[in-house]
């Protein structure tokens, strides 16, 4: 594994910081530095900018719209765009439903949804998740029943990020009550505006709208909409949730944020002497930055092992990736707020001293990343995946 940049990847790294620098629109840039929440028509905006370029799913194939980037281009446009920062293509229709269509679904699945994922046409959300069956996913109750050429779906699914701006969810059902919970499981695509659904916005503790409950009854589904075969889905969904945990090494913004954080220690702290001046707290710092940098040489090996494993088939060491990520997010946000300090106190949308506008944020995203290890699987759950998987315990 060759662990330096070749002159050509140093190159196209270039393009992608020229291009970030000169095709983001600043008030989303503004946005984001600031760490206030993007609102969907941002997001739109961004999406068909990126697919004017080519690069709205550069990991997909060629075929359907993908820029047939080999993985250490698409890490390299990942890390580019998380330490600008800029908004990453929506994760639930460009990495996970998108990604399943076009390994397990139809030609007319393909035709029908791959084109208005890649331009953001279509707004997807994720029906995983139910209020007994988070981290023990294959515990949920939804139920899916064949009436003729159509299913009905009853339940209900929680956490379910964007619900209210959604056009389409896709969502895991029971098919097979008789069979083992991890299997009689289906993959099927269902349209938000079927009757029979409901959305229940759920206020996050950062003050943020982006959660859902989400209600099913009798909602009717055309036989169509069932991706691969019934009772497969249990396999899709681990498919679909490497592709996730993959993502979740959000090694670009852990840098950015070291940066920022490396950046305000580094001035006077209310009269008194930098934080920097502080021997505990540079231990904390250094100590966050080399495990950065270890989970970026993790990273390259898990990207290196990409090719080699069988079509379809998850591969474990997406947890590695997937708990360590977490962990420094949520590491590197605390920290950040320890310099921050008292003027964190200070939101968004609230008066405050002109003096503290630059500690807005910092509280948002402290607060908005305890999620990280929970969602996409638990932490716990990760380890054992690990154990088993990786170690043979």
């Amino acid at each position: 594994m060759e662990l330096r940049f070749t002159e050509a990847e140093r190159a196209f790294r270039r393009e992608v910081r020229d291009f970030l620098r000169q095709s983001l629109p600043p008030e989303i840039h503004r946005k984001l530095v600031e760490g206030r929440h993007l609102d969907k028509a941002d997001l739109v905006r961004w999406t068909r900018i990126l697919h004017g370029q080519g690069w709205s799913v550069p990991h997909w194939p060629v075929a359907w719209g993908g820029t047939g980037w080999d993985p250490v281009r698409q890490m390299i446009f990942r890390d580019e765009v998380q330490q600008f920062p800029a908004p990453e293509p929506l994760s639930f229709g460009a990495s996970m439903v998108g990604p399943v269509i076009y390994t397990f679904g139809s030609e007319e699945q393909k035709r029908r949804f791959l084109p208005r994922i890649a331009t953001l046409e279509e707004w997807w959300c994720q029906g995983f998740s139910e209020p007994g069956a988070g981290s023990d996913l294959a515990a949920l109750k939804t139920r899916a029943v064949r009436d003729g050429d159509q299913w009905v779906i009853n339940g209900q699914k929680a956490w379910t990020t964007y619900a209210q701006h959604a056009d389409w969810i896709f969502v895991l059902a029971r098919t097979d009550p008789s069979a083992r919970k991890q299997q009689g499981i289906s993959f099927i695509l269902v349209d938000m505006r079927s009757p029979g659904i409901t959305v229940r916005p759920v206020q996050t503790i950062d003050g943020g709208v982006e959660i859902n409950e989400v209600f099913f009854d009798d909602v009717r589904v055309p036989v169509g909409n069932l991706v691969g075969e019934e009772n497969k889905g249990w396999d899709y969904a681990k498919f679909l949730l490497t592709n996730e945990r993959n993502g979740q090494a959000r090694i670009g913004l852990a840098k950015a944020r070291l940066r920022r954080i490396r950046a305000l220690a580094g001035a006077p702290c209310d009269g008194g002497p930098p934080r920097m001046a502080d021997p505990a707290f540079r231990h904390r710092l250094v100590a966050l930055e080399v495990a950065v940098k270890a989970l970026e040489m993790t990273q390259f090996r898990v990207i290196s092992e990409e090719g080699r494993n069988e079509r379809g088939k998850p591969n474990p060491a997406s947890s590695i990736l997937k708990v360590q990520g977490a962990e420094l997010q949520q590491a590197t946000t605390e920290l950040l707020l320890d310099v921050i300090g008292p003027a964190g106190l200070v939101r968004h949308g609230e008066a405050g001293p002109e003096a503290y506008e630059w500690a807005r944020g910092g509280t948002t995203a402290y607060f908005n990343l305890r999620k990280l290890s929970i969602y996409g699987g638990s932490n716990e759950i990760q380890r054992t995946i690990i154990a088993k998987a990786i170690l043979g315990l």
